[in-house]
């Protein structure tokens, strides 16, 4: 039976992946706030009828959607599963005993502690 995803992480190497989705995480997340700032700034506008829309805010506004898919973009890239962006929560593709399964990791979490097959969710992690 062959695998579902071609690149796997030993435990120590996705552990060596946490400094740099910490960072990713903390980018995320200030871009989505500046993205929602400027989102309610412009729809303050928008309700003003004839109001000017352009400028500075949309520019930001483009810019901060950028820096979110370029950081969900660059995580993906290094094969890293997002669960869910919002809560930091990714798996990292594994073999255990010569099966797929999801080594589990969520921001906050000070190490990767838990696994998970690939058909079940957080739900069913187990501690490593």
């Amino acid at each position: 039976m062959g695998h579902l995803f071609k690149k796997h992480f030993t435990l120590s190497a996705a552990r060596r992946q946490l400094p740099f989705l910490r960072r990713a995480f903390r980018v995320l997340r200030e871009s989505r706030e500046s993205y929602q700032e400027l989102d309610q700034q412009l729809s303050a506008r928008v309700t003003k009828l004839g109001a000017d829309i352009g400028g500075p805010a949309v520019a930001g506004l483009v810019e901060a959607m950028y820096r979110m898919q370029e950081v969900l973009r660059l995580v993906e890239k290094r094969g890293i599963v997002i669960k869910d962006a919002d809560r930091g929560l990714v798996d990292f593709p594994a073999l255990r005993d010569g099966e797929e399964v999801f080594l589990c990791w969520e921001l906050g979490e000070p190490e990767i502690a838990f696994w998970h097959p690939l058909d079940e969710g957080y739900a069913g992690r187990q501690p490593l």
